[in-house]
C-alpha cells in the first residue's frame, strides 16, 4: 500500500473493537469450486471469533465446516466519502461442545431468518486485517470534486 493513497492500516484491536458495531457482514467460501459471498448477520466471541447462527441443514454448513474462509464487514459514509472494512480469515467449525452451544443459545448471534433445528459456526481468527479511509475525496488538503 502506498503512504499517500488514503488509507490508513487498522491493528487487530481497533478491527475487532470495529467487528462489534455492525450487525451484519459477509462470509466468503467456495461453493462448486468457485468463490461465493452470502451475507450473514454474526456477533463477536469474547475471544475474536465470528459467531454465526444458521439453519442446520443450510448449503453454507456444509461449505464451511472445517474450511478456511474469509469474513468482512465495513462501515460506509458515501456522503464524507469515508469509512472502513475489517477481514477476518480463519478456519470455520460447526460448534459442537454442549456447554459452549448453550452459552451461545442464550448470548450468541440471533439469526435473522430463524429456522426449525439451528446450529452455530465459530470462525477462529488467524489473520485479521483492516483500513480506513482517511482522505475520503480530499489529497493533499485540496477538495476533489464528486
Amino acid at each position: 500500500m502506498y503512504a499517500n493513497d488514503g488509507f490508513r492500516e487498522l491493528g487487530r484491536p481497533e478491527c475487532l473493537r470495529l467487528l462489534t458495531q455492525v450487525p451484519v457482514g459477509r462470509i466468503v467460501y467456495t461453493r462448486k469450486a468457485l468463490p461465493a459471498v452470502l451475507p450473514v448477520n454474526f456477533c463477536l466471541g469474547h475471544d475474536g471469533a465470528v459467531l454465526l447462527r444458521t439453519s442446520a441443514f443450510s448449503q453454507l454448513v456444509r461449505a464451511i465446516d472445517g474450511a478456511v474462509v474469509a469474513f468482512e464487514t465495513d462501515q460506509v459514509d458515501a456522503a464524507a466519502h469515508s469509512g472502513w472494512s475489517v477481514v477476518v480469515t480463519g478456519e470455520a467449525a460447526l460448534v459442537t461442545d454442549p456447554a459452549e452451544h448453550a452459552r451461545l443459545l442464550l448470548a450468541g448471534p440471533r439469526s435473522w431468518a430463524p429456522a426449525p433445528q439451528e446450529v452455530f459456526v465459530r470462525i477462529d481468527p488467524e489473520l485479521v486485517t483492516g483500513r480506513e479511509l482517511v482522505a475520503g475525496r480530499t489529497l493533499y488538503g485540496v477538495q476533489l470534486p464528486s
